[in-house]
């Protein structure tokens, strides 16, 4: 292929995983000699992108206001002058932005425009606003759930123009480890003391909402424990500013419960696998449906078995690499025979090797751009 330029447009670069996403996209390009270009109005993770090589600019396209407007002109001024080959929208305001820009500059010379992509990393209200990420030349899924979503409420989009490229972790960064993993655990209670003890640990990683499913974890805490099994949870992510009521909430009805004293709610790890590997059963409750799920692939990569709703990004991952671990939504009485099966060291399930690598995911993201660019 070429060298190509090839420009991504997001809202910002603070945390989450679009922007690790694009990271990972900007490094592959840089990698396999491309120029990599972010368009975003900048944050925490700006360094990391520079020092991979590739270049960040400036441009407050996402904020949700009417003045956000005006920088269509400025984006249509970059790509003028930079003339890029690709450029990739990851989110609704940068996508019209962007796709308004290039419709200004259809004078130019076919050879010298720009091909559109768009990848829908979320499963979006449907509306005309949320239709411009199926603009794309190529529209990119992060799951199959996604594609369903997308051709079930754009009927219109060619399903010849998507392609479905899972996002993918590093195994490196999640090494397998061993079960139970003593050293790990020992580390987690120091921290948490509340952590400490002989009976399994539950991991419910995800940010202080109630869509991530929180108080179903607490319900399955209260009836394992009911059960005789001393088993104790651990929130990473759930405190955090802003959230002071919802986690008195959750604290309020672990108490309830019964079960306070054995639940710890923490502010998001750094360390999150050897989080993982500290526990005996990961959790992923979210009560809406994900467009993908990539805590599923984290944990299962470090040999921790994961128990979730059967719906959305998370339950395709769960049917194809863990069935044992898929439970039909919101049946708390399902969720508890299964995790007293996950946890039972006799009928510990047999943990594949993870298909979705990043290494994967890369390669397959430059083979869109080279469709499009050959």
């Amino acid at each position: 292929m070429r060298r190509l330029t090839v420009v991504q447009l997001l809202p910002a670069l603070n945390a989450g995983g679009v922007e690790r996403s694009t990271l990972e996209i900007a490094r592959a390009l840089v990698a396999a000699g491309h120029r990599a270009v972010v368009v975003s109005a900048g944050g925490r993770l700006v360094p990391a992108l520079e020092a991979s090589g590739a270049e960040h600019i400036t441009l407050d396209i996402g904020r949700k206001s009417l003045l956000t407007l005006r920088h269509a002109r400025g984006l249509r001024r970059l790509f003028a002058d930079m003339r890029p080959d690709i450029v990739h929208a990851r989110s609704r305001l940068p996508a019209w932005l962007g796709w308004r820009a290039l419709q200004a500059l259809q004078a130019m010379p076919v050879a010298a425009r720009a091909r559109f992509v768009t990848t829908v990393h979320g499963l979006n209200s449907p509306s005309r606003y949320s239709a411009v990420m199926t603009r794309g030349e190529r529209v990119i899924c992060v799951s199959e759930t996604v594609r369903r979503y997308v051709l079930a409420h754009y009927p219109a989009t060619d399903p010849a123009i998507l392609r479905v490229i899972p996002r993918g972790i590093d195994p490196a960064a999640f090494p397998r480890r061993p079960w139970p993993d003593a050293d790990a655990r020992a580390a987690v209670a120091r921290e948490h003391p509340a952590l400490a003890g002989s009976g399994p640990l539950l991991l419910l990683p995800g940010r202080g909402t109630r869509l991530k499913g929180h108080g179903d974890a607490i319900e399955l805490l209260r009836r394992l424990r009911g059960s005789g099994n001393d088993a104790r949870l651990w929130m990473p992510g759930a405190r955090e500013p802003g959230r002071e009521r919802y986690v008195a909430e959750l604290e309020q009805a672990a108490a309830a419960a019964g079960v306070g004293g054995a639940l710890v709610l923490t502010a998001p790890t750094d360390a999150i696998a050897g989080a993982y590997a500290a526990s005996d059963l990961v959790l992923q409750l979210s009560r809406k449906p994900e467009a993908f799920g990539r805590t599923v692939l984290e944990a299962l990569s470090v040999g921790r078995p994961v128990l979730g709703w059967a719906h959305g990004g998370v339950g395709d991952l769960l049917g194809e690499l863990l069935p044992a671990g898929a439970v039909p939504p919101f049946d708390a009485d399902a969720l508890a025979r299964a995790a007293t099966t996950l946890l039972d060291p006799a009928a510990r399930p047999s943990i594949a090797t993870m298909p979705d690598t990043l290494a994967a995911m890369q390669a397959a993201t430059l083979a869109v751009y080279s469709e499009l660019c050959p």
